[in-house]
């Protein structure tokens, strides 16, 4: 099954994206600095810039959002609703409230027009348990801000499952409330068979707020698979920093369709690899001895901390700083703050936030001309391996870098008619939009790499928490033992992407350069008769489908231009290139990921653009795997795609392949996936002969005198000395 999904989780959590970082002043007084200091630019806030027009696409205000929550809660609106603070379960209340996504249709005649800027509406989702079909249901508000002019409606135009904005109750997000109507069943129950647990896990629970209570329960996703029934499947865990690495061999499951937890009961119990239906089943077992635990957990988690373990060895020079990135001689992108608009050697865009989706980027341009109209997460999931009924079914920060490599590199040799050898090297550098989400057990890193060659590489990498689960030795082929009592559960992580590409209109194709082999003869080489030669085969796709890459790369895929050509009478484009870990869902067929995640199933996927199908998937879809409300294999209905508006769909992930160096927290070295659109005959030449961050040598090869230009960027005339580091942790910050 899906465990609890990347934007569901956020949602649940509110968890902002955040990057540590050393205070500024602080890191100003611990290193002294001699020469320029203004030279070095090391202070030096980023210039600012003005954006050509308002953000279409920018969260709605603070101001806006306060008052929409007003405006629901009036009694004229008629909604009936109580404060999420004294509700219940059968209660209506608001779960939250978010900026609705303009449409692209209106928002194209204005950012490249001059129509004026669309309303912005909210998206407002209540959980409506009062009524007498309890369910939750989306509502747009709007236009903002609130004035006479203002109404709610459904929002149901944006999905596709048949019921529009509406999910069934026992679909709904398994949130607080309904979590505690669950809770006093769960708390007779692990009450009756406290002897048991007590015995053979040294653990009891007899309530969160109990101080009797020494293990920590946890509920994976999904809690239901049509909407007609719900159920709570219960693992448990020793608490800690480190729970997530310390599972117990308990599984409760409990039966709660319904809002009438009167009527909620026991599915059963999994202890030992065996199902009981009954406590008394449960209690008959263990009488008679037949219940151990082959490899016991461990209560002291503290090799699951990142702290420094010097029981481990030292590595010498260990002690010294690790190198750092600096910007020296100050910010080469511009900032408009209020626009959430940002410049950068050639490329622009705008940013925007969601609750439901992070970050999400507008109007990207290099050079003035577009290239994507929207680059979007739209779902990051993880399906488990495992027999356990838990293991089966479950800020933004922006800076320039040193790419680590030359962009471009060559040596000319000395002729004996030309007698200077030389030597060129171009810098590269990108700048980087990186987010970091934490949700639960994983620290999702979000790398949006913007390089000066007009290349644009999105990388993600996944570090945190293993959710493992109770070691049995009969049960490796679900992943290794990593530790006393602990099995590193094989999975999937799987994170999907919108690119609504606009190579510089909305007229585009997907065109798919083949490199095919083909027997052929050539005049001047008779003797070797017909042999296998490499042959390019281009075609473009015509429907919309899902597909994904040609083995052993023998494909490119580029989305170009239907009408615009470059100098030499090359379609304009922009190739799709795989990094590392392009991978797809490997389950295909699991009932807990059957129809809601079609878009996990293949690597990419082109669509045409319609302003109703501006998501691949919808939060509340995790708990419909059977009938999702929003059905992402709908959008392939024999549309035609040449010659029209494109959406690339694609994913990134990893297969994760659990091991011992998983201990204590997965690694973000080899946890990572990544891709690149690249300028494919997009434009003349190169995008490196307006880049004077470079060194032109020319040596005399028969007097050795040396020709050097570094076309007037030279080193900062400025000292850094940094002082031994003082800082301690209380004196950092997150931004």
């Amino acid at each position: 099954m899906l465990a609890e999904s990347w934007l569901t989780a956020l949602l649940a959590a509110a968890i902002p994206c955040v990057a540590a970082r050393p205070d500024p002043d602080l890191w100003r007084r611990a290193m002294t600095v001699a020469g320029d200091t203004k030279a070095c630019g090391l202070s030096d806030p980023a210039p600012t810039v003005k954006a050509p027009k308002t953000n279409p696409w920018a969260p709605i205000s603070p101001e806006d959002a306060a008052a929409v929550w007003d405006y629901v809660h009036s009694p004229d609106v008629g909604l009936n609703l109580t404060a999420p603070a004294n509700a219940t379960q059968t209660d209506n209340y608001v779960y939250f409230v978010e900026t609705l996504q303009t449409n692209k249709s209106q928002v194209l005649p204005y950012i490249d027009g001059d129509r004026p800027i669309p309303d912005k509406y909210a998206r407002v989702v209540i959980f409506e348990g009062g009524k007498e079909v309890p369910v939750s249901q989306e509502y747009m508000v709007g236009p903002l801000p609130i004035d006479s002019k203002t109404s709610i409606q459904k929002l149901d135009y944006i999905f596709n499952g048949g019921s529009g904005g509406a999910v069934p109750y026992n679909a709904r997000y398994y949130d607080g409330k309904r979590s505690a109507a669950s809770e006093p069943l769960l708390k007779s129950i692990m009450a009756e068979i406290a002897d048991i647990t007590l015995e053979l896990f040294d653990g009891v629970y007899y309530g969160s707020g109990d101080n009797r209570t020494n293990i920590t329960p946890g509920s994976p996703t999904p809690v239901s698979f049509d909407g007609t029934q719900a159920y709570r499947n219960i693992m448990f865990r020793y608490p800690g920093l480190a729970t997530y690495l310390a599972p117990i061999d308990l599984f409760v499951l409990l039966d709660v369709t319904g809002t009438d937890a009167s009527k909620y009961f026991l599915k059963g119990i999994v202890t030992n690899s065996r199902f009981f239906p009954t406590v008394a089943d449960l209690r008959k077992a263990y009488e008679a001895g037949e219940l151990k635990s082959e490899f016991p957990q461990t209560r002291n988690t503290d090799w699951g901390l990142l702290n420094y373990k010097p029981e481990m060895g030292v590595r010498d020079l260990e002690d010294r700083l690790a190198p750092q990135s600096i910007e020296l001689g100050g910010k080469r992108y511009k900032l408009d703050t209020e626009q959430q608009y940002v410049e950068f050697m050639g490329w622009s865009f705008y940013m925007s936030f969601s609750r439901t989706l992070g970050i999400q980027f507008f109007d990207i341009r290099f050079k003035g001309e577009r290239v994507l109209y929207e680059l979007s997460l739209q779902e990051a999931a993880a399906q488990y391996a495992g027999y356990q009924p838990k293991a089966a079914n479950t800020a933004l920060c922006i800076f320039e870098a040193d790419s680590g490599y030359p962009l471009a590199r060559h040596r000319t040799g000395a002729s004996n008619d030309y007698g200077f050898s030389r030597l060129a090297s171009v810098k590269g550098s990108a700048l980087h939009t990186r987010a970091v989400a934490t949700v639960g057990n994983y620290d999702y890193l979000f790398d949006y790499a913007f390089h000066v060659d007009g290349s644009l590489e999105i990388t993600v990498r996944a570090s945190g928490y293993l959710q493992s689960s109770p070691y049995y030795k009969n049960q490796s082929r679900f992943g290794p033992r990593i530790q006393q009592g602990t099995q590193g559960s094989y999975h999937d992580h799987i994170l999907t992407f919108k690119a609504d590409f606009d190579i510089v209109d909305t007229q585009n194709s997907l065109q798919v350069t083949e490199l095919v082999t083909v027997n052929q003869t050539q005049p001047w080489y008779p003797e070797l008769g017909s042999f296998a030669q490499m042959e390019l085969n281009t075609t473009l796709m015509q429907t919309e489908q899902q597909f994904n890459w040609a083995p052993n790369g023998q494909a490119m895929y580029s989305v170009i231009s239907s009408n615009l050509t470059n100098a030499w009478g090359e379609k304009r484009g922009y190739r799709l290139i795989p990094g590392r870990s392009n991978i797809h869902l490997s389950v295909h067929d699991s009932p807990w990921s059957r129809k809601q995640s079609t878009f996990l199933k293949s690597s990419l996927a082109v669509t045409r653009q319609h302003d109703a199908e501006v998501f691949a998937n919808s939060w509340q879809n995790i708990n419909l795997p059977e009938a999702p409300q929003h059905d992402f294999a709908k959008f392939f209905d024999g549309e035609g795609v040449d010659d029209e508006d494109l959406v690339v769909w694609f994913n990134l992930g990893m297969h994760h392949f659990t091991r011992a160096e998983d201990i204590p927290v997965t690694l973000y070295t080899e946890a990572v996936s990544s891709i690149v659109f690249a300028p494919q005959n997009f434009n003349d030449r190169a995008q490196e002969g307006d880049l004077r961050n470079r060194r032109w040598i020319a040596t005399d090869a028969k007097t050795g005198k040396l020709e050097y230009e570094d076309y007037g960027i030279a080193l900062p005339t400025c000292k850094v000395e940094l002082e031994e580091p003082t800082l301690k942790i209380s004196e950092w910050t997150t931004v």
